[in-house]
């Protein structure tokens, strides 16, 4: 059973007595405060902030080749978790800085406010914002070698934590042009040193999008099957927009494209509309993903809603529907990428989620609302398809908002404003509270009965849950399990969504280990990928790994969680006095074993729920649970041979 919580002391103990003076005050010299306090410069510890080391180095590549100076950069992940970044730009200033009075290529990896990015530095515009990039890398590194190519000479210096161990030296002459930067992540930082290709693969990916013609390579040789992908794109985000709607149903003859620039910020944007129901929308600024949005992407919105408006009266469309359109209404099916170069960015910590620059949105406003027009004039087919599938939206939104409120009202006559059919647990902080969504009333009985109570709540769903890649909103809410399940996690749902309000920061899909269970925890991933992708982003969601097997060896009790695992287990057995016992689901176990296997946190496994690379994600979506059908039978011929287990 699960531990349980000690009483907590209701007394205050007296505060013990400590003299606060100058020796209680820590000054953290050169790239000390780094190492104390990773966090605060690379995000976190764990294999996002590990991957953001890499982003780091890319960076300042990109950075050459907005300036015009580089077409080429290669990362290689190398044996023994080492990282190589490779560029053909100018390379590293070599010269003995003025102020510093060493090489500037020290002075750029150990000083953290160092670059070509400040006041009339070497770029316009840049991701780098801080000039604290590679001198974080350099101080979460157990070694760092840099190797540079200018002016005909090869310059090296290595590092070991962030300390030179020597002057940069010349190491001969060169006909190259451009800087390497190997490193090696320290071990006693980070939690783990195991990068991710296909999360590499992803950012990389859009930054060959952004740049057009620029050719990034990936390269994994740290097991002996080598691992190569190359990206180039010569159409730049329009290209991007392809393949982002490659396997839905566009409305538009033609994707829209526009670039403009104002008060010295670029603008630039692809956008197209599709026949679906879910939008998608990626920012950039200085070819940094910002995730959260900003001023750019509000300065989107606002024009889109405006222009689409605008034309829907001088369509004479009115009489469908008199209401302005609203900002959901026309991001309906939208897919969209829209990218900003700015001199001085103004971004919300050193991992750049959000944009601020105020003065960004009456620009891209303008500029987008304007080309917009002009696409419209031009192609007024395409525009009144995307207006009548913004009415359609529209329509959707107010029978979704209806439905919405007799979710509400149903919830409220329950009582407690939750589902009547949530086995809730005690716990009201969501920190330590868990749900577990689970297939069927039978495991749903053995679930409730084997639970620890104060932690730990149970939802069962009955049968299977609308499939939202097909439906709209509107028909969602009717869907009397989903219903439930949105009341039960709390957050809300489309525009009444909020985070804050989850009730739950573990949420596990726990359904059977067959093919129908599979299904429906399909169908359970995709409500949360297309709705809530924030609880997805968060780390809330799971999925519970019951056993498939029971081996029962006299008083002994084995639980085997794959046949290699069964198949071992009964090797060792020296007889042949054992039973096995296959579990075709939930259901068959009583409440000890589910709780013994599934539901304790000491012996349970839990798969966490990630987006590495929500472009595939979303594909991937499309093709498996969307309407298309020869999309979803070529992923199956493709992909057939890789399957090993099979339930049939």
């Amino acid at each position: 059973m699960a531990k349980k919580e000690a009483a907590k002391d209701q007394t205050i103990p007296a505060p013990v007595e400590e003299n606060y003076d100058s020796s209680k005050i820590q000054i953290l010299e050169g790239l000390e405060a780094v190492r104390k306090r990773p966090g605060m410069y690379i995000g976190s510890t764990a294999l996002p902030g590990l991957h953001h080391m890499v982003y780091e180095i890319v960076d300042n590549s990109i950075d050459e080749a907005m300036a015009g100076h580089c077409d080429t950069i290669e990362v290689e992940l190398l044996p023994g978790n080492y990282v190589r970044v490779t560029d053909n730009g100018r390379g590293i200033p070599t010269d003995i800085h003025p102020k510093a009075g060493v090489s500037t290529v020290e002075v750029v990896l150990t000083k953290l406010h160092a670059g070509g990015k400040f006041g009339d530095g070497a770029y316009k515009v840049s991701g780098g914002l801080h000039g604290v990039g590679v001198s974080v890398v350099n101080a979460l590194s157990d070694s760092v070698r840099v190797d540079v190519h200018r002016d005909g000479k090869h310059h090296f210096i290595e590092f070991r934590r962030g300390v030179p161990l020597a002057p940069l030296k010349v190491l001969g002459n060169s006909k190259k042009r451009g800087t390497v930067v190997t490193f090696l992540a320290d071990a006693t930082i980070f939690d783990t040193l195991e990068y991710r290709y296909d999360v590499l693969a992803a950012r990389l990916r859009e930054l060959a999008f952004l740049n057009k013609g620029v050719k990034i390579t990936l390269r994994d040789t740290r097991d002996k099957e080598i691992k190569e992908s190359v990206f180039q794109y010569k159409g730049g985000i329009v290209e991007f927009v392809k393949m982002l709607t490659e396997k839905k149903n566009p409305l538009q003859k033609k994707i829209f494209y526009a670039q403009g620039e104002k008060e010295g910020i670029q603008v630039e944007i692809a956008l197209e509309y599709c026949d679906t129901y879910s939008e998608q929308i990626f920012t950039f600024a200085n070819a940094i993903h910002t995730r959260e949005g900003g001023t750019h992407l509000e300065g989107f919105r606002t024009a889109l809603t405006r222009a689409i408006n605008e034309y829907k009266k001088k369509l004479q469309l009115d009489k469908k529907m008199e209401d302005s359109l609203t900002g959901d209404d026309v991001r309906e099916g939208l897919t969209v990428v829209l990218s900003i170069l700015i001199p001085n960015p103004q971004f919300e910590g050193q991992t750049k989620m959000k944009l601020g620059n105020g003065e960004v949105k009456g620009i891209v406003q303008s500029i987008v609302y304007e080309r917009l027009c002009e696409y419209f004039d031009e192609n007024p087919n395409d525009a009144r398809r995307i207006i009548e599938k913004c009415i359609q939206a529209a329509s959707a939104r107010i029978a979704a908002r209806k439905a919405k409120e007799l979710v509400r009202r149903k919830s409220a006559l329950e009582g407690s404003g939750l589902p009547g059919k949530l086995a809730d647990c005690s716990a009201r902080d969501p920190q330590i509270s868990e749900l577990f969504i689970v297939e069927g009333d039978s495991a749903g009985g053995s679930a409730k009965q084997g639970r620890n109570r104060h932690f730990q709540a149970i939802l069962p769903l009955k049968g299977k849950i609308t499939n939202v890649e097909k439906a709209k909103l509107d028909k969602i809410l009717t869907d009397g399990e989903v219903g439930a399940l949105i009341t039960a996690i709390g957050t809300g749902i489309g525009d009444d969504f909020d985070l804050s309000k989850i009730r739950y920061h573990k949420i596990v899909i726990m359904t059977d280990a067959d093919v129908d269970g599979a299904h429906i925890q399909t169908l359970i991933l995709t409500f949360f990928f297309r709705y809530m992708p924030q609880v997805i982003e968060a780390g809330y969601l799971y999925i519970a790994r019951p056993p498939l097997y029971l081996i029962s060896k006299g008083k002994e009790k084995f639980y085997a969680y794959s046949d290699d695992e069964k198949n071992k287990i009964v090797k060792d057995f020296k007889d042949d006095k054992y039973h096995i016992q296959r579990y075709k689901g939930l259901g068959e176990m009583n409440p000890e074993q589910l709780w013994e296997t599934t539901m304790s946190p000491e012996n349970r496994v839990l798969m966490q729920v990630s987006m590495d690379d929500a472009v595939i994600a979303d594909e991937t979506f499309v093709i498996l649970m969307g309407d298309e059908v020869e999309p979803r039978r070529r992923f199956i011929e493709e992909n057939a041979r890789k399957v090993e287990e099979l339930d049939l």
